[in-house]
């Protein structure tokens, strides 16, 4: 059984290591890399994951309590898009994919989504050729409205991204 619950800083070590196993296994998924990443102190990447409603990391936790999966959402902060909200670091360890986790994670970030007052949409953008991934954003309601070029290069290799939108 998975349990998804917010990150809290009491979990800030064993999301720091997720984070981490996220940036080395998949690291044409994230605009961090690991390198830059690694040498973080902990007490900053404590403030980073301070929850509010309108911040916060989702997390999936086993019935042992190990941290198997995670998902960031942020609220836009101006004025003028503060309708909008963004998906961010979405992973899930390869010990627990094919399992529902993503989905779990996801349905809670979008079912939080739904309660935000004025909140009337979500975006995320997804590396192209990430087949399970972007069938699972598709499978949950999102839907593609445009591909950035070139969104990411690392180690000399460029990475396309579709951006998708899920409307509330």
């Amino acid at each position: 059984m998975i349990v998804v619950k917010t990150i809290t800083p009491d979990d800030v070590e064993a999301y720091w290591r997720l984070r981490l196993e996220a940036l080395l296994d998949s690291p044409e998924a994230f605009g961090a890399t690991y390198e830059a990443s690694v040498d973080t102190p902990i007490e900053s990447v404590k403030a980073r994951i301070q929850a509010s409603e309108d911040q916060y990391v989702l997390g999936a936790f086993t019935e042992s309590g190990e941290l198997v999966g995670m998902v960031g959402f942020r609220r836009e902060e101006s004025v003028k898009v503060k309708h909008k909200g963004f998906v961010w670091g979405m992973y899930v360890s390869p010990i627990a994919r094919q399992q529902g986790v993503g989905r779990l994670l996801l349905q809670e970030l979008l079912n939080r989504g739904r309660e935000l007052d004025g909140l009337e949409q979500i975006n995320l953008m997804v590396v192209t050729g990430n087949e399970r991934a972007r069938g699972l954003y598709l499978s949950l309601g999102f839907e593609v409205y445009g591909l950035e070029r070139r969104a990411l290069k690392y180690r000399g290799i460029y990475y396309d991204e579709e951006l998708m939108v899920y409307t509330i």
